[in-house]
């Protein structure tokens, strides 16, 4: 009985320890309640943080540890782990290092590249992609990766704008390089990923890989002056037409490589990509993102939606990368054992579809990813500014644009060889006098809970298939056909945004489907080509004499309500057919897939 007596002081607690334990759990359930993802971002953010001060260390220290620097220590360090997964065959992290230092070393002695130079690739998924890459960037040269759907007039003025010493070719788009290749500027040395060639001009590159030495070129060739220094082009549609050459640093390489990383992915990870390599999001964010894990990826040659779960189960997949378009095409599939037995963890996504953005920790996320959504004026085409001149930002709920602050912090590098291009996309001035911000195009709409919803893109452009389609170089590649005489290109909902062109025929002339067809899949991107065509018999133009698009957007493709002639994209036909009600309604249904 004494034992429980002096026990008894430590069992009767202070007045105050129950109404602190109390206000404790309130505070807990109103914040699981108010401010949900509350501890999921503050990890996130220290995650940046000491990322952040990591590469400031090396850069104070006169260091530059560039992600080729680290897939080059993982190859010493982990020689035997996969690194690429590639139709059932495994790639070592030996295997690609060694590999690409072939690929330097043919380069090293028959290219006559200088540290710097300009090297194009034109190439689509597969491992020589990654090989050529990072042999090209174990000499210093800057590689602009060109998208292998351009075609054409389109693909000439990609290659000029780089102004590139060489091209190199995959083997599978010899028939592209074979539609450029009189055009093409003759300081251009091409190359092509074959042993043996039919083109008089070309160097083969294959049989010089296979007897070449496996030796690493010297290190000083591939070392970084500074953080800022160009490392990649990567093409963007843009608004104006034709593509543009965003340059990419070795900062930004840095900061996308440390996505998956900062999302919670480990070296234990098996990454899925499925998006072409010329992508940001897959070469920065995928296969930056694979090294800067030390994990492996799995690179799959095209999207396949039918194939796709089981891709993940066969190869035991655990992270996918995940753009907007991606989800839709899942969706519509057939529900498989393998996606019910699947465990992925899908990367860069917290809702489906969403970008998650935290209320409290605002201050602290523009710290590093300064945005902001500012009011947008749909018909002139140009954000709204105030009495004063200052732009302001939308309300929750309300489409706006998507604007990015630029300072030291976040620089903003522009367009390869177009000043004026680079001009375009800076918006000075927004909210108070002197500052800057980058224009992205894109419209977002935030929610209630602070997520992100992609909306739409401004200006003449639409995104399709995860592309942006620029409906002034259709409209361009159209006109060019001698009945046509002009012509009006834009997204309408299917669901998604497709390609629709509204036509006005030349007087005495005939609409020749056959020759539309031929014209824009020869010289246009697949996912440019317009799905639905409208004959009309005047052009409609708004006050400032532009061509009248929203009316237009909002009639659609409906037989039903529009007595203009419509016509299909029927791919399985490969040609346009006249778009009847039942083609309408199946197309709404999903029997006929686009």
């Amino acid at each position: 009985m004494s034992g429980w007596v002096d026990l008894y002081p430590l069992l009767v607690l202070p007045s105050w320890v129950p109404g602190a334990v109390a206000g404790i759990i309130s505070m807990y359930l109103i914040q699981r309640v108010i401010f949900p993802y509350f501890w999921a971002d503050l990890r996130y953010l220290l995650k940046v943080l000491i990322y952040g001060l990591r590469v400031e260390i090396y850069r104070l220290q006169g260091r530059i540890f560039t992600v080729l620097d680290k897939f080059v220590k993982l190859a010493e360090k982990q020689p035997h782990k996969p690194f690429l997964i590639y139709e059932g065959k495994v790639h070592t992290y030996r295997d690609v290092d060694r590999k690409s230092n072939r690929v330097a070393q043919v380069f090293l002695h028959h290219g006559a590249l200088k540290k710097g130079d300009t090297v194009a690739l034109l190439m689509g998924n597969e491992p020589d992609f990654i090989h050529v890459w990072f042999g090209l960037a174990k000499l210093g040269c800057v590689v602009a990766f060109l998208n292998f759907n351009v075609r054409s007039r389109s693909l000439l003025h990609c290659v000029s704008s780089c102004e590139p010493k060489i091209l190199v070719v995959g083997a599978d788009l010899l028939g592209t390089l074979e539609e450029i290749l009189p055009d093409l500027q003759k300081d251009i040395s091409v190359w092509i990923m074959t042993k043996d060639s039919t083109f008089s001009s070309v160097h083969t590159l294959l049989d010089k890989i296979e007897a070449a030495s496996e030796d690493p070129v010297p290190v000083n060739r591939r070392s970084a002056n500074n953080l800022k220094s160009s490392v990649l082009y990567i093409f963007t549609s843009g608004t104006t037409g034709l593509p543009k050459a965003a340059v990419i640093s070795q900062m930004q390489v840095l900061k996308g490589a440390a996505g998956l990383w900062a999302f919670g992915a480990t070296a234990d990870d098996i990454i899925y990509i499925t998006l072409p390599l010329y992508h940001s999001a897959a070469s920065l964010l995928g296969i930056g993102g694979c090294i800067e894990l030390g994990a492996t990826c799995v690179l799959k040659k095209k999207f396949s939606a039918s194939q796709f779960w089981s891709d993940c189960q066969k190869y035991n997949v655990t992270v996918i990368q995940y753009i907007g378009e991606l989800c839709r095409y899942l969706c519509s599939q057939p529900v498989v054992i393998g996606e019910i037995i699947c465990q992925v963890v899908i990367s860069n996504m917290r809702k489906i579809g969403q970008i998650q953005v935290y209320k409290l920790h605002e201050d602290m996320w523009t710290l590093f990813f300064p945005f902001d959504l500012i009011k947008y004026d749909f018909q002139k085409d140009e954000p709204i500014r105030n009495k004063h001149g200052w732009c302001e930002k939308v309300k929750k709920g309300e489409a706006g644009l998507l604007i990015s602050k630029v300072n030291a912090k976040n620089p903003f590098f522009g367009y390869a060889g177009n000043k004026r291009h680079t001009e375009k996309k800076l918006l000075c001035e927004v909210f108070k006098k002197g500052d800057l911000y980058f224009n992205t195009g894109d419209l977002m709409v935030q929610d209630h809970e602070n997520f992100l919803y992609f909306w739409d893109r401004i200006g003449d452009t639409f995104r399709w298939k995860g592309e942006n389609v620029a409906t002034t170089e259709v409209s361009d590649v159209i006109v060019m056909l001698d009945f046509i005489q002009e012509a009006n290109v834009y997204g309408v909902s299917v669901p998604g945004k497709a390609g629709m062109a509204s036509l006005i025929l030349k007087q005495n002339t005939l609409l020749d489907l056959e020759q539309m067809y031929k014209q824009v899949v020869t010289y246009l991107p697949s996912y440019a080509c317009p799905l639905f065509l409208r004959v009309q018999d005047k052009m409609e133009m708004t006050g400032t004499f532009k061509q009248q698009k929203f009316r237009l957007v909002d009639e659609g493709f409906n037989p039903a309500t529009i007595t203009d002639p419509l016509y299909f994209l029927d791919n399985s036909r490969k040609a346009y057919v006249f778009l009847t009600k039942e083609v309408h309604e199946m197309i709404l249904s999903g029997k006929i897939k686009l």
